[in-house]
């Protein structure tokens, strides 16, 4: 263990700087990957085949969901075996991020269908590399009893992610190209000051198992087997509310245009109020929910609770193709997503059997927040291109309440 993670645990104040970094390098890598995948990408899209765009949309996902189930385990088991001066973690950061830029810039050029959608599944490889390695900081450099504070901090990350980056893109719908010339750069500028604050020690001197046989190096890569109970009820919780959540967002635009037809300035409209609600919903939720969660002692109910909340919002657009129907689902989400986001991190923490392998381990089960982003949308396509968009919203209520009923079951409450 390097003195940074041994410094660290024996601390009983929480370190701030390290909880901003992990905020700040939250919304390095999610503002572009959202502002991207849920309004840029669809509206490029549309503008090179506007006759099939549903199925092409279906199909990014699809092929970015394979790419991500390997790459999220990969580059994190990759990240836990690092040795460097600058450390393990920083390395990947950067040098995926600098990867992240230039695939960006070569998407905005291109107009074939094709090699968009190749782009987009190496841009995947890039993006898992960064969150796998991110994320790992917790279990890192966070004492247990922080934890739920440290969530916090990536939570609040996720909320102005998730919903500010709708709030930004929409402004782009007519400027694509520009748009993601935009959120590539933010991505490097972002992560960068995040890694200055969080400052990585080196760990050159910091042991590692040695692979001597080709079954060692299979292993270092596989998912866990022993003490994973609560793991896997985590990952499966976590993967239907991001699907059901992302059901929505996926097809926010359409849901706007074709369900509600409303114009392209309605819709621009429609969209930001929907994220600017979501998002102040969220960070309010987001800033009191995890510390109050480390008072009490308990990240399981939470979890649930809020799962099973963005569920029942999810079902308020079924009654009605009108623009307030989705305003309602934007706040009620947006309460459940914000508490959510600030508590789930701990709660994923809490339940790793292993700590050596921490960074593998929370690579499996946050790809759970990659494919619940692409499963999402192909589920979502499928049901709107059989039985239209209104089927749509009590599909993602029962994937949510399923979502919450799977964290229930968890043994560990913190």
């Amino acid at each position: 263990m390097d003195q940074g993670v041994a410094v660290s645990k024996t601390k009983k104040k929480f370190p701030v700087s390290l909880g901003f970094g992990l905020l700040i390098g939250c919304l390095g890598w999610l503002i572009p990957y959202c502002g991207l995948a849920i309004t840029l990408l669809p509206a490029k899209i549309g503008q090179i085949d506007p006759t099939h765009k549903v199925t092409w949309v279906a199909t990014f996902s699809a092929v970015a969901m394979t790419v991500a189930a390997i790459s999220n385990i990969i580059m994190g088991a990759l990240s836990d075996r690092t040795r460097s001066r600058f450390g393990k973690r920083t390395p990947w950061i950067v040098g995926c991020t600098i990867a992240t830029m230039i695939i960006f810039y070569i998407m905005s050029m291109i107009n074939d269908i094709k090699m968009l959608l190749f782009l987009y599944a190496i841009y995947q490889i890039a993006l898992n590399g960064v969150v796998a390695s991110l994320v790992a900081f917790i279990p890192d450099r966070v004492a247990p009893d922080h934890r739920g504070t440290a969530s916090s901090f990536m939570g609040l990350g996720s909320t102005i992610g998730n919903y500010g980056a709708g709030l930004i893109a929409a402004h782009f719908i007519i400027h694509i190209q520009f748009g993601i010339w935009v959120f590539a750069v933010f991505a490097f500028v972002m992560e960068a000051i995040a890694l200055w604050l969080i400052k990585e020690p080196g760990n050159r001197d910091e042991p590692r198992e040695q692979l001597e046989k080709a079954g060692d190096f299979v292993k270092s890569f596989a998912p866990p087997i022993k003490g994973t109970h609560d793991f896997y009820l985590a990952l499966f919780g976590r993967l239907l509310l991001t699907a059901g959540s992302n059901m929505i967002v996926g097809y926010q635009l359409y849901i706007f245009t074709d369900y509600m037809s409303l114009n392209s300035g309605q819709t621009t409209t429609n969209i930001s109020l929907v994220s600017s609600i979501m998002l102040i919903a969220g960070i309010i939720c987001g800033v009191t929910a995890g510390p109050l969660a480390d008072k009490v002692g308990n990240y399981k109910y939470p979890v649930a609770i809020t799962t099973m909340l963005v569920g029942i919002g999810a079902f308020f657009p079924f009654f009605m193709a009108k623009p307030w129907t989705m305003i309602v689902y934007a706040l009620i989400a947006g309460i459940g997503n914000g508490a959510y986001n600030a508590v789930d991190q701990a709660l994923t923490v809490s339940v790793l059997p292993n700590p050596d392998t921490a960074a593998k381990d929370l690579g499996i089960l946050n790809l759970a927040n990659t494919l619940g982003q692409i499963v999402g949308p192909v589920i979502a396509g499928v049901v709107i291109s059989s039985a239209g968009y209104r089927t749509m919203f009590p599909v993602v209520t029962g994937v949510c309440l399923l979502g919450g009923i799977l964290i229930l079951l968890i043994h560990r409450s913190k």
